[in-house]
């Protein structure tokens, strides 16, 4: 039995120097890539959290939630605590929110008043389930 383990151990050393060699040479995924695909998904939640904050910033939805009764300094609090399906979802109701309501509207249809509901509720439901 010593005799297969001082036979066995310099090979399993030398098999796992060569893998280790080995791998350090190649790469599935490019260093370059790797960094741009996490900038792409930084920026990207950088600008999905910037078009739901314009969106409580609007009056019509601070109305909208006073309205609702809803704490909008809580909701902008917990747009930096989204994570990423969250996020996704109330930033396209704020874009359509932002869309809808560009040019300085004086009226809310009952669809932009709907979304901004919407956006609302998101946002609130992610803070009180964490």
């Amino acid at each position: 039995m010593p005799t297969v383990r001082r036979l066995a151990v310099p090979f399993v050393f030398l098999v796992a120097a060569s893998t280790h060699a080995s791998a350090d040479q190649r790469h599935i995924v490019p260093p370059g890539q790797l960094a741009a695909t996490i900038e792409q998904q930084v920026s990207t939640r950088d600008r999905d959290r910037s078009a739901v904050r314009e969106a409580l910033a609007r009056p019509e939805v601070r109305e909208a939630a006073a309205k609702l009764g809803v704490d909008l300094k809580r909701a902008t609090a917990a747009v930096d605590t989204l994570d990423e399906p969250d996020l996704a979802r109330a930033a396209d109701v704020a874009r359509q929110v932002n869309d809808q309501l560009v040019g300085g509207a004086s009226s809310i249809t009952i669809t932009t008043t709907t979304l901004i509901i919407i956006l609302l509720l998101v946002i609130l439901l992610v803070v009180a389930i964490k």
